[in-house]
């Protein structure tokens, strides 16, 4: 898992899940491309892997505006001369059913969520095809496979996903570009903590994102962030179109995990 003379493009790198993947990608010698359309964030990350001895530049980028994300794909490619890894961690959060969603909460969820993931993949995968081949990865959540309640425009989102990303591993398999999904559950991010402080109790959210994973605890940004550099690299050379979920167990259960202690009649040990 070298990445020498490898040029990752990162979205969404200011914080979380991006944030930790740019890491983990410098500390393994690839020149990182930190995108996010929060300067001072994604400023921070990049100057964080250079003071590391690593090599990385900020991009400020809307992945829903397509000649922003145009124009940095263009620039990298220019800096760096090519791109060989795109990690697209970039996304937001929103909340309503089919009813209560407003028009424009719609468009925007989409757009960010679905939209970027399109765009930044439309435009790097013609420098991968020039530089012999590629790996995309892109983040899902487990809502690509199953939806939680009150969440109709994300759960659209990250479905459509998943069809974007087979779609990508089939048509370019013949360029040797390869395409994934990663699916995180409830993970530790400043996304989550930011849907935790909508309730009128945050801490009984927090404590109850802890409880839907098996091994009993909300996961990190860093291990999301390892399979991400794992499907992107070497060792990964015969995965692609794959949807690998993250969550520390959480799809396991039918009918999850509070159904198995209460609705089956099991007791906990």
């Amino acid at each position: 898992m070298n990445f020498t003379n490898k040029v990752a493009v990162v979205t969404g790198a200011g914080s979380g899940i991006g944030q930790a993947s740019a890491f983990g990608f410098a500390s393994r010698e690839a020149v990182v491309a930190v995108l996010d359309r929060d300067r001072e964030s994604g400023e921070a990350t990049a100057a964080h892997i250079r003071q590391q001895g690593g090599t990385a530049s900020f991009f400020a980028v809307d992945v829903s505006v397509p000649n922003e994300v145009k124009s940095a794909v263009e620039e990298i490619v220019s800096r760096f001369v090519g791109i060989d890894i795109l990690a697209h961690c970039a996304g937001i959060q929103s909340y309503g059913n089919a009813v209560s969603t407003t028009e424009e909460g719609w468009r925007k969820t989409l757009a960010v969520d679905l939209d970027g993931a399109f765009l930044v993949s439309k435009y790097v995968l013609p420098t991968m095809k020039k530089r012999g081949g590629g790996s995309i990865v892109i983040t899902g959540s487990t809502q690509s496979l199953v939806a939680h309640r009150n969440s109709a425009a994300y759960v659209t989102s990250k479905h459509a996903i998943v069809g974007l990303v087979r779609s990508i591993a089939l048509d370019f398999a013949a360029n040797n570009i390869r395409a994934n999904c990663v699916l995180p559950g409830a993970i530790d991010t400043p996304m989550l903590r930011w849907g935790a402080a909508r309730d009128p109790n945050p801490e009984r959210v927090i404590e109850a994102c802890h409880k839907l994973a098996l091994l009993g605890r909300m996961g990190t940004p860093e291990e999301v962030a390892n399979m991400i550099v794992f499907l992107s690299s070497d060792l990964a050379s015969y995965v692609t179109g794959a949807t690998v979920v993250v969550d520390g167990g959480q799809l396991v259960p039918c009918g999850g995990t509070a159904f198995q202690l209460i609705g089956t009649g099991a007791e906990p040990e």
